[in-house]
């Protein structure tokens, strides 16, 4: 029970510790902040890489070296917010970790996550998330620890760093290794191994294989503790001679044979470490270790002779660290030492000492430990110790399996978040797909659609220029056939002249010659006949000439006689009427050749549709010349239609065509059961030349 309690209330105070130390971060950040801004003064040549350098070196206080962190804070803190300043920003927050500023390490570490996320550089959040994880398992927050270790993780996989990832797995199993998670540990160093070992990164693989070789010896298989521990003494072995050996293997390896009570195996490790030159001052904490180990496992060999000596020298070096969990493990040692001299009164000092040491550094394990001790020590309250013990060992399975019940959440979580930002993803790709092939698709049926109405414009173009030419074949026959006529009537005329007046002329003049030197009064009298001949022949003359100016001045409209003849064939065809109204004073053919072509086309559909469509007994043309337009109707007495029901066929839209290219409109007018009249309004230039000229006398 007191044992419970005693968990339950470490539990509270460290939580209540945890949440205060946020608290009064949070409140004092800015007060901080603005302390430092005014004692600050920052020469303009320092650069922030030169401070962060300045930071780093171990010569001067830790006070003058944060005021360099400060100084390159709030400088970067000015630069502009890219990859650079947040790379710079996880280069102080690191500093400020290993500078134990817990206040400013939290403040830039979440202004680095924040800034990294805003220009999405991936690998400073994986960095930044592992510095923060450092920072919670220090404190003994081991769930949040893990699960930052985890996060960053799964950014360095996804950026195939398969160091980074490799590291984040092993910090992750020892923190597993922590709770006892020996199953999760194994597995997460095995997989930070297989990443790390193409590298070929043998101080790496030295410490994986430590690693492996500390969950070996916790799940019970000494041996093959030893084995990995042999293996990464050999890494070690095998690495640059630039790069510091690991002593903690050598250490461990002395543990390993210790767990194994195989005692005098431990002697060479530990004495190997003990005797390294200047070992003490570089490395005391592990000095200090060495020769605790190195006495204990003298304490169970039964050689005594410098056990205590070596036990208080390493628990004196532990003191000046400060390093609680080590000092109640020298304590715990030292009772044990004592108890082997049958010194209880001792022994229970100093088992009462790591008992409360245990408590202040959380190590339940040493607490465990210690109560077996003082259970052997002190026989009359051995009952309570051994409940107390009972009492704490369930107490831990109960918490450490709650918090690897949480681990495994926050494995499932993510991995299930992963999975679904992998199906999201996945279907992004497929939406966008399926977007980009509808797009795609459009465009090929505008393509397909715009080219089809231009083949059908050209073709229609086409026919329309097809149709042009027969109009204008037509009007070219016409012409020829007038021109074919007045041949006709000049070589009438020519033998009218030839035959009739020249006989007479002829015929006057043999008589005249005749006649020409008598003088009586028959010859007088023939004469007389003769000069009335040839004023016949000059009043035939005159006459033939008459016809001729006529015929000259007489012009043929070529452009009427097609439209006429046009009406009459369809007319004949369908038996049905028609008319033709035209100024006969207008010189038609005077039109362009456009309008001409183009309104005979008209006509013709305008006529062809009332013949097949109105039902009609009549169809009729007029031609008007009105101000500076040509005006034509075309029209029919059919039975008419609705217009705006009917559907503009493709004559309707030649109609329209050609009337856009003469610049001109045109109206319907039609309604059921009364005819239908088509208007054309089509612009000419001068009105004045198609007025006829009078024909001269």
């Amino acid at each position: 029970m007191k044992a419970s309690i005693y968990i339950f209330k470490n539990k509270i105070v460290q939580n209540i510790l945890f949440s205060f130390l946020f608290i009064f971060f949070c409140a004092c950040t800015n007060n901080k902040e603005s302390t430092h801004k005014k004692t600050n003064s920052t020469p303009t040549q320092d650069s922030i890489s030169s401070w962060i350098t300045s930071a780093k070196n171990k010569k001067i206080s830790k006070q003058e070296r944060l005021a360099f962190l400060e100084k390159a804070y709030l400088k970067n803190k000015r630069q502009p917010k890219d990859s650079i300043a947040s790379q710079t920003l996880s280069e102080i927050s690191l500093r400020y970790s290993l500078l134990k500023d817990t206040l400013w390490f939290r403040k830039t570490n979440q202004e680095t996550i924040v800034l990294a996320k805003k220009v999405q550089d991936s690998t400073t959040i994986a960095n930044s998330y592992w510095d923060l994880a450092n920072f919670l398992d220090d404190v003994n927050v081991k769930d949040s620890a893990f699960f930052y270790y985890h996060q960053a993780q799964k950014i360095f996989s996804a950026k195939k760093n398969n160091y980074g990832a490799g590291r984040m797995l092993k910090e992750m199993a020892w923190i597993q290794l922590s709770i006892n998670d020996n199953t999760g540990a194994e597995i997460n160093c095995t997989k930070a191994i297989e990443l790390i070992k193409p590298l070929k990164n043998y101080d790496a693989l030295a410490s994986f294989y430590s690693t492996m070789g500390v969950i070996a010896s916790n799940l019970g298989e000494q041996e093959k503790s030893i084995s990995y521990y042999e293996e990464a003494l050999k890494y070690d072995n095998n690495k640059p001679k630039n790069q510091s050996p690991n002593y903690n293997i050598l250490n461990n390896l002395g543990i390993a044979y210790t767990r194994d009570k195989q005692y005098s195996k431990t002697i060479p490790y530990f004495t190997q470490l003990i005797q390294i030159d200047s070992f003490y001052s570089k490395n005391p904490g592990l000095y200090s270790t060495a020769l605790n180990n190195l006495a204990y496992s003298n304490l169970k060999l039964n050689r005594l002779d410098s056990v205590e000596i070596n036990l208080k020298k390493a628990l004196k070096i532990r003191e000046n660290l400060n390093e609680t969990a080590h000092i109640s493990a020298s304590h715990c040692n030292l009772g044990e030492y004592y108890l082997t001299k049958k010194d209880t009164i001792k022994a229970l000092q100093e088992l009462k000492l790591s008992e409360v040491y245990a408590k202040q550094s959380l190590n339940n394990d040493r607490l465990l430990q210690v109560l077996e001790l003082l259970a052997l020590a002190n026989p009359k309250k051995a009952a309570d110790y051994r409940l107390e013990h009972i009492q704490l060992t369930d107490s831990l399975q109960k918490e450490e399996r709650k918090i690897r019940n949480k681990f495994a959440r926050i494995r499932f979580e993510t991995d299930e978040f992963i999975a679904e930002n992998l199906l999201l993803e996945r279907q992004k790709q497929l939406w966008t797909g399926i977007a980009i092939g509808s797009i795609l698709l459009l465009i090929s049926i505008y393509i397909i659609v715009s080219q089809r109405a231009k083949n059908q414009k050209l073709r229609f173009n086409q026919q329309q220029q097809a149709k042009n030419q027969e109009v204008f074949d037509l009007m070219l026959a016409q012409k020829q056939k007038v021109e074919q006529a007045k041949r006709q009537e000049q070589k009438r005329i020519s033998e009218e002249l030839h035959d009739g007046v020249l006989g007479k002329m002829l015929g006057a003049r043999m008589i005249l010659t005749g006649l020409n030197k008598k003088i009586d009064d028959e010859s007088i009298a023939e004469k007389a006949k003769a000069i009335v001949a040839l004023k016949n022949v000059e009043g035939e003359v005159r006459s033939i000439s008459h016809e001729l100016n006529h015929s000259a001045y007489q012009k043929i409209p070529n452009f009427i006689n097609s439209i006429t003849e046009l009406l009459q064939s369809h007319a004949k065809n369908a038996k049905i009427e028609q008319e033709f109204n035209f100024d006969n004073t207008m010189d038609w053919d005077t039109l362009s050749g456009d309008i001409k072509i183009n309104v005979y086309r008209m006509i013709q559909e305008c006529i062809h549709n009332s013949i097949k469509h109105a039902n009609c007994n009549k169809v009729y043309v007029i031609f008007e010349i009105h101000k500076s337009n040509f005006e034509v109707t075309v029209g029919d007495d059919g039975q008419g239609y609705v217009l705006n029901k009917e559907k503009k066929g493709i004559g309707l839209r030649n109609i329209k065509s050609r009337m856009e290219k003469l610049n001109g409109h045109f109206t319907v007018d039609t309604a059921p059961g009364r005819g239908t009249s088509f208007f054309f309004n089509i612009p000419v230039s001068d009105v004045s030349k198609y007025e006829e000229s009078e024909i001269p006398a």
